[in-house]
């Protein structure tokens, strides 16, 4: 490797010109050559986040009925969705990919997630991860299978994981490339605002029946909170706040789109955990997504003609509950809504099974049911983008449920 190719790796937001390809490991970058690949992309949104106000079900009254504070108003009115066709519509703070949907490069698949019940962060990203949701003991990563599963020749580089470790869905036995991005903080959950906290305080610092009710409900809720923080910690597991993510975009992009030798690549984002002051057109959520999707967004314009051959998809562990809780945020659920995005992709369309919001539709009564297993998503796009074979598939995801054929449409060819 020479000197000028070196500075062009550091310039483009490496700390290093070596990458990570393992656990234990570490293997310089090559040279880009003159293979022309079929990419795909994972965005991982730790956390679960609310696809419910993600995409929006503007027509149905239930979902009015169920958010009282945080749903996201019809389109047409002030901060209101963004109308995708008729039924559906896309939180306003997304108003940067509408034009990928508009030109028919962004699909959405409702009511789809993991089959397994769990309502465990840890667990249900695990069996995401896996590929093999209930079963604890599958030892590697579903796209280190899928790796393992590409043609071609090997280069330490063919897939790469952006973040400060190796995670879970790309450990295996195959080397796969490591490079961190900065980590932006993530912001402080707004819970209390001292200046109306300490003239309570002063109001209610006496020896009174009332005064230490008061006291003891304050240091209880401290207490809470401190648990909560930590359960949105662990959450998170380790990625970081999407603050960051339209510049990380631009040099992830730029890298990917210079170097054909890339053809996996991953990354994921925390923050999606919004059990309080979770906000409809504004608030918490859409301070999240507003950087989530112009980081996207970066990343379609950046790729340039890369584009068309690349998919990108963004899951999420779990759903979250349809009513809002008495916090004004939502509580663990099931369905979510996966994002699809790339020239390849016949979008502009929603995909999978919507049932609906009456009572009845609802999965124990509380969330969205799972209509579309994630992996016959997934296995569409690895079918028909990367051209896997049905074995190669079953490599992938063994025991891979029956594929709904309505989602092979997603993908053009």
């Amino acid at each position: 490797m020479n000197r000028r190719r070196l500075l062009k790796l550091a310039a483009l937001g490496s700390a290093s010109a070596l990458l990570a390809s393992g656990p234990g490991a570490w293997a310089a970058r090559t040279a880009p050559g003159s293979k022309k690949c079929k990419r795909m992309i994972v965005v991982f949104l730790r956390g679960a986040v609310d696809g419910l106000n993600v995409v929006v079900p503007h027509a149905e009254s239930r979902y009015y009925d169920a958010r009282p504070t945080i749903a996201i108003t019809p389109p047409g009115s002030e901060n209101g969705a963004l109308d995708l066709d008729g039924h559906f519509g896309l939180h306003p703070a997304l108003a940067s990919l509408l034009p990928l949907w508009q030109q028919g490069s962004l699909a959405f698949i409702v009511a789809s997630g993991s089959p397994d019940p769990t309502r465990s962060h840890f667990d249900a990203q695990d069996y995401m991860e896996s590929g093999t949701p209930g079963v604890k003991s599958t030892p590697d990563g579903w796209m280190n299978r899928l790796l393992a599963a590409l043609p071609g020749p090997r280069t330490p580089t063919e897939a790469v994981s952006f973040g400060p470790t190796l995670p879970r869905i790309l450990s295996g036995h195959m080397s796969v490339a490591n490079l961190p991005l900065g980590r932006g903080a993530a912001n402080p959950m707004p819970l209390d605002r001292p200046l109306i906290a300490d003239a309570f305080d002063r109001l209610y610092s006496g020896n009174d029946a009332l005064s230490r009710t008061y006291r003891e409900g304050q240091m209880a809720r401290k207490r809470l909170m401190v648990d909560l923080r930590e359960d949105m910690a662990e959450a998170d597991n380790g990625a970081p706040s999407p603050a960051g993510f339209p510049g990380d975009a631009e040099r992830l992009a730029r890298l990917i789109a210079g170097d054909p030798t890339i053809d996996l690549a991953f990354l994921a984002l925390g923050g999606w955990d919004t059990h309080v002051y979770q906000g409809a057109a504004a608030g918490q959520l859409a301070n999240h997504l507003r950087p989530l999707g112009q980081g996207l967004a970066a990343l379609a314009h950046g790729l340039g003609p890369a584009y068309a051959d690349t998919v990108v998809l963004v899951i999420s562990e779990f759903g979250r509950t349809v009513r809002e809780n008495g916090n004004g945020g939502t509580d663990h659920g099931h369905g979510n809504v996966m994002w699809v995005l790339g020239g390849n992709v016949r979008g502009g369309k929603i995909y999978g099974e919507w049932p609906g919001l009456a009572n009845g539709d609802l999965y124990q009564n509380r969330d969205i049911p799972v209509t579309t297993d994630f992996r016959n998503a997934i296995s569409v796009v690895l079918e028909r983008h990367l051209r896997l074979t049905d074995p190669q598939l079953q490599a992938v995801f063994p025991h891979l449920p029956v594929s709904a054929t309505g989602l092979r449409r997603i993908i053009k060819a």
